[in-house]
């Protein structure tokens, strides 16, 4: 009766741990696990195409987390995707002329923004856009290319056969 009673316990906290497991890894997945949020200052990127990007989105350097993506709106006069961006106030000397792009991340297929430095001596203030962006890459139109590009290479060598008169 008693060993019965403490595997029944063990299975029970066994079922608990795992429970556990899956809530950290749905908090982490969904970006609401990090609940740290430093307010640092913000700019804006303006992309032609963000692909899945979400509010909370990471934004790196060099693999780096130096901030989040705050919100994303639509510019109604060049219709650009406008991703404002909280970068944490440890990070005040990232160069005026850093480029930014958006990347997938995992297999998940998580969008991130992974910001490249530039040279310049003035650095990223409250407000700054900016200029350099590099929209995500859809898999859907490089895949589509890629079809089409092998469609017509086959059919350029597509020969008929030739009727042979003897």
């Amino acid at each position: 009766m008693n060993s019965k009673r403490s595997t029944e316990i063990m299975v029970g906290l066994f079922v608990a741990a795992g429970m556990a497991a899956l809530f950290v890894l749905a908090m982490k997945v969904s970006n609401l696990g990090d609940i740290t949020d430093e307010k640092g200052y913000e700019v804006v990127a303006n992309f032609q195409n963000i692909g899945g990007l979400k509010p909370r989105s990471p934004v790196t350097m060099a693999g780096v987390r130096v901030g989040r993506v705050t919100s994303i709106s639509l510019d109604p006069d060049t219709y650009d995707a406008k991703v404002t961006i909280n970068i944490y106030p440890q990070y005040d000397n990232i160069p005026i002329d850093t480029s930014a792009s958006v990347f997938t991340a995992g297999l998940l297929g998580e969008q991130y923004i992974s910001l490249s430095p530039g040279a310049d001596d003035f650095f990223l203030e409250d407000g700054d856009v900016i200029d350099l962006t590099q929209p995500a890459v859809v898999l859907e139109q490089v895949i589509g290319q890629f079809l089409y590009s092998t469609a017509a290479v086959s059919y350029t060598h597509l020969t008929l056969p030739t009727k042979r008169i003897v």
